[in-house]
């Protein structure tokens, strides 16, 4: 199973941006597709995750209402598009996969390497 984060960029405060999971290896229709994000010096905490056959999706309180996950099957992806961004979204975004949708990162078997979303105020 491999998964490709891109995405990530600088963007000023209020802004938008729309990070991307590629995904292979896997038919993803039966699992769930999460982000979590890592600041400097902070432990790594859920963001969204997305169920791939329902749509069913859940957000950190903290993103609700400004981010959106989203899943393309055509393309093997899934996408997160972030508005409103604020300086304390500054972190490196990572996405995996599980086999539901879950907070916890332990319950993700696979990851990619991370794309640093920087916000500047």
């Amino acid at each position: 199973v491999q998964l490709q984060a891109s995405g990530g960029g600088l963007v000023q405060a209020g802004g938008s941006r729309r990070l991307s999971c590629a995904a292979s290896g896997r038919t993803f229709s039966r699992y769930a597709m999460g982000w979590f994000r890592q600041a400097p010096g902070k432990e790594r905490e859920f963001v969204a995750a997305i169920n791939w056959s329902t749509g069913y999706a859940a957000y950190a309180d903290s993103v609700k209402g400004r981010f959106t996950i989203s899943r393309d099957s055509t393309k093997n992806a899934a996408n997160l598009q972030m508005n409103s961004l604020k300086p304390e979204d500054t972190a490196l975004y990572y996405c995996a996969t599980s086999r539901s949708v879950s907070t916890r990162a332990i319950d993700y078997d696979y990851w990619g390497q991370g794309t640093l979303v920087t916000v500047s105020s």
